[in-house]
């Protein structure tokens, strides 16, 4: 695209806050940003900035032509809305996905979003990869976030997979869980399915990423919501954590900031 046409992609960044998680995240999406040749502009506000200064920033971002895509990373301080502040990144500079119209669309059969939210594309891009069909398939999302467990759930129904969503309030988990040939698990509480949870050669997919005191009592190390040690005797394939969902999803938001600027220049 540089030697072609002269252009290049550009993400802007917007950080809020001193979250450790957040900054590790933010740091690994830049770093991929810099391999593959996308520039980055970041921005970073203090725990306790107005929402009106976030917003201000966000609309920058929105009128700046040479930037591409905007992702601001999720979780913000609870003083702000959230909801508020997807709402305000344009449609077309939303490589996260979450934007309310681009999750309409991938609900709606025969429409296309601009973009698909980058941890689900992740999940689906790894399957047929992996030789794994989708198609026919029962498919168990335990989780139902509107960044994971609902559009993951929604991508596995275009895929004609016969899927069930499992919350909080499910009683029994593991019995509906059992029966499924494709299991993808984000809840964010450590180890919560176990080996007897999961039908003999199904596939794992493990979203989970939480923090746990590493077993020789220094520090911390990062755990799945999958118990990997039992898991992996009874499915066929499983995502380990970390190194799993994690580097794809990495991927899909390069792959996103890219469709973003072709589509901006009329390449696509």
């Amino acid at each position: 695209m540089k030697s072609g046409i002269g252009k290049f992609p550009r993400l802007a960044v917007v950080l809020v806050g001193d979250r450790r998680d957040s900054h590790t995240f933010i740091h690994i999406k830049l770093k991929a940003c810099d391999q593959v040749g996308i520039e980055t502009v970041a921005s970073q506000l203090p725990e306790n900035c107005d929402e009106s200064e976030l917003l201000d920033v966000v609309s920058g971002f929105n009128e700046d032509p040479d930037v591409h895509g905007i992702l601001v990373q999720l979780p913000l301080p609870q003083h702000l809305d959230e909801e508020k502040i997807i709402n305000v990144v344009s449609l077309e500079k939303d490589v996260d996905g979450f934007h309310p119209l681009n999750i309409g669309n991938l609900a709606i059969r025969g429409r296309k979003p601009f973009f698909v939210p980058c941890a689900p594309k992740g999940c689906i891009e790894l399957l047929p990869r992996h030789g794994v069909e989708i198609k026919g398939k029962r498919a168990v999302i335990i989780g139902r976030s509107k960044i994971v467990g609902l559009p993951t759930s929604l991508l596995l129904q275009r895929h004609h997979a016969t899927v069930s969503v499992l919350h909080a309030y499910m009683k029994n988990p593991e019995h509906i869980t059992s029966e499924a040939d494709i299991v993808v698990v984000d809840v964010g509480v450590p180890n919560i399915v176990c080996g007897n949870w999961i039908k003999k050669g199904a596939v794992v997919i493990d979203m989970g990423t939480n923090q746990v005191k590493d077993p020789s009592g220094h520090g911390f190390c990062v755990s799945g919501d999958v118990c990997f040690e039992e898991a992996v005797k009874v499915a066929s394939a499983i995502t380990p954590v970390p190194g799993g969902v994690g580097p794809v999803t990495i991927s899909m938001l390069l792959s996103n900031t890219l469709d973003s600027v072709k589509r901006a220049f009329g390449m696509v």
